[in-house]
């Protein structure tokens, strides 16, 4: 296939040869007999961007779910609008916040559903909320685990930190990634990085079959468990060992030096949940215990002060970055979090002015899976209603698009369009001059893994 007219990423106007799934040649080519042609005009091509934090089985799970909190459902009318539809069996709410109605018992969750089960996920990922129907469900099934909330010799229907309980309860099974993947191409997206920390060989052979099908179509990084190193190879790379902390319950120091050890004992970087100050410090603590090696990686940095930044350079840390939930979240950060932590808020410049390597990724379904709407918001800073936070973090569109061009086993290098590299490429309708004024998901014109079309925008003529 030959890409004619294009304006290739980092080289200027040319055409672009694929042969068999790579880049066979950049130039000024002329057509081989029988040859397709895409004609692109003059917009711009470029690597396929790569989401470096993404829950890819919750994503595909959301499509199922009801959304729950912020910004459709803000009150608690709101709510009972959102469960008030009809059926029957389980009915699965998600992106809830205490904004909303606080953290609801069975007994209060019972007033909206009270003829059907009800598990209602937290925004954090961290607590589902249960009535009465659900309990009596689960319960029945199986013993409580540690996490069901008991209060007063009762079970209050709060559930923390049992996923993989209330999965075995269920009898749930790893969903189809077909719509998910189909999504993702639309935004230009050609690899993931699946950063969910349960990650492990069963699901590992989940993935690779998916893979295999042709349901997910983009290249796959896997994060997780320590277990994935012994997992069975398939259509996937072996990702960073994925430590999940959670402030209220910081695991034994020891415990979790031991794991960083260990892997890096099997040559894998580690990376780190950090949403909150405690979790960072207690991050840096941790690699500077054990020690850092490359590609060791803090998730998130959600507040960042000034020291910790600097010891995060001095680890020479990889940060992946959300800066998107400025945009999607930041009304709602300007009510909750303490004005001091305002300006240490999803920072960006700061990050990469002491030397900092930044990726980006979505956290979807957490955060939404549009890469475009993460590169406008780390451009503009601004929230939904238009307050601006952390003016002086933004970055330039160039840099913000770096965030998802970066190599996802090598977040220091920027995957670029060279012969021989993969034909993973994303071309959009416009050249940069006029893309870098809308960054908009809506100019992504083809998108191709490994040399096959995996989107191309309806409005266009067939390629």
């Amino acid at each position: 296939m030959l890409i004619r007219g294009a304006e290739v990423w980092r080289r200027g106007l040319a055409d672009v040869r694929i042969t068999g799934g790579t880049i066979a040649a950049i130039g000024t080519l002329a057509p081989l007999p029988g040859e397709e042609i895409v004609e692109a005009n003059g917009g711009v091509l470029l690597p396929g961007l790569h989401d470096h934090h993404i829950h890819l089985s919750a994503l595909a799970a959301r499509a199922s779910s009801i959304a729950c909190g912020p910004p459709e459902v803000t009150t608690p009318e709101d709510l009972a609008a959102a469960l008030g539809r009809p059926g029957s069996g389980w009915m699965r709410g998600i992106g809830y916040h205490e904004s909303v109605m606080g953290l609801p018992d069975a007994a209060a969750l019972d007033r909206f559903v009270a003829d059907r089960p009800l598990r209602l996920q937290h925004r954090s990922g961290r607590m589902w909320l249960l009535n009465s129907a659900a309990l009596a469900q689960l319960l029945a099934r199986t013993a409580p685990p540690p996490g069901l909330e008991r209060e007063g010799g009762r079970f209050t229907g709060r559930l923390f930190d049992a996923d993989d309980w209330l999965r075995a309860a269920l009898g749930s099974v790893p969903p189809d990634l077909s719509e998910v993947s189909t999504n993702l191409a639309r935004f230009g997206v050609t690899g993931v990085t699946d950063m969910s920390p349960r990650n492990d060989p069963a699901m590992a052979a989940h993935f690779a079959a998916q893979r295999t099908s042709g349901a997910l179509q983009q290249s796959l990084v896997l994060a997780g468990g320590l277990s994935l190193s012994d997992a069975a190879p398939g259509p996937w790379r072996l990702g960073p060992a994925k430590l999940h902390l959670h402030e209220a319950e910081l695991p034994d120091f020891a415990e979790a030096e031991a794991f960083v050890r260990a892997a890096h004992g099997a040559a894998r970087p580690v990376a780190v949940h950090c949403v909150t100050e405690v979790e960072l410090v207690f991050t840096l603590a941790l690699f500077e215990a054990a020690g850092a090696i490359p590609g060791d990686r803090v998730e998130h940095a959600s507040i960042a002060a000034a020291d910790h930044i600097s010891r995060m350079a001095q680890l020479a840390l990889r940060v992946c970055v959300q800066p998107h939930f400025v945009a999607e979240r930041g009304d709602r950060y300007l009510v909750d979090v303490e004005p001091r932590h305002l300006a240490d808020l999803y920072r960006l410049k700061s990050l990469s002015d002491v030397g900092l390597v930044l990726a980006g990724g979505s956290d979807a379904p957490f955060g939404e899976p549009d890469p475009w709407a993460a590169i406008r918001a780390a451009v503009s800073r601004r929230t939904r209603d238009g307050a601006m936070i952390g003016e002086d973090e933004a970055l330039s569109p160039e840099a913000a698009l770096a965030l998802f061009l970066t190599d996802p086993l090598d977040l220091a290098r920027e995957r670029t369009i060279d012969p021989g590299a993969p034909a993973d490429l994303c071309l959009l309708d416009r050249p940069w001059a006029q893309t870098r004024e809308r960054l908009d998901a809506a100019d992504v014109r083809a998108c191709w893994a490994s040399g096959r079309l995996i989107h191309q925008r309806i409005d266009q003529p067939p390629l």
